[in-house]
């Protein structure tokens, strides 16, 4: 396995209605960041603020293969399908929460504030509830991105196994580095 080098994103991000998820931009396109020409490895940046996933900006080889592309490409779009789902179940679970400690705090006929201003909380049972409650409503959603998930990720797995036997034999073989990029095609 290849060492992966840390780096620092910052986002760009526009702040939006706090009713309205923010919207999709694509986080390559957000950080506006690309490894340094040299780097041979890929790079992984801090957690995302709204998804909580980590980006990575994958190495693309100097002599990459239809099939490796196809390869990072798949990597690239199941990682911003990922953050683009726990981008939206975040908000939801954060607006919810939100509404829930509200309630309660209402129903007990108290502020969002005590007397010297500092936010009230609930106590870990009475989140428990909301927990539980949030889970069972989005049992489906979870469900289905994990069914998704564990399909993308096993295309990966052989894609990423047909990459280094593809790579094995033309070692074998004596085989140069074809690309595709020669043709005029580009990432």
């Amino acid at each position: 396995r290849r060492p992966v080098e840390k780096l620092s994103l910052r986002c760009r991000g526009q702040r939006q209605s706090a009713s309205q998820p923010p919207k999709h931009v694509k986080r390559s396109e957000k950080t506006g960041f690309s490894p340094e020409a040299t780097s041979k490895y890929d790079w992984i940046g801090p957690p995302d603020r709204l998804s909580n996933l980590r980006p990575i900006r994958y190495h693309i080889p100097e002599n990459e293969t239809p099939l490796e592309r196809k390869l990072r490409h798949l990597r690239q779009e199941t990682e911003d399908w990922s953050h683009e789902f726990w981008t939206n179940q975040n908000f939801t679970f954060s607006k919810k929460k939100e509404e829930y400690v509200r309630s309660q705090l209402s129903a007990k006929g108290l502020s969002e504030r005590d007397d010297d201003g500092r936010k009230r909380t609930l106590s870990s049972e009475e989140m428990a509830v909301f927990y539980k409650h949030f889970l069972d409503q989005n049992i489906t959603r979870h469900a289905s991105y994990n069914r998704e998930w564990y399909r993308r990720n096993f295309t990966i797995t052989l894609l990423m196994a047909r990459v280094a036997l593809h790579n094995t034999w033309r070692t074998l073989t004596g085989q140069t580095r074809g690309t595709g990029r020669e043709k005029g095609k580009t990432t």
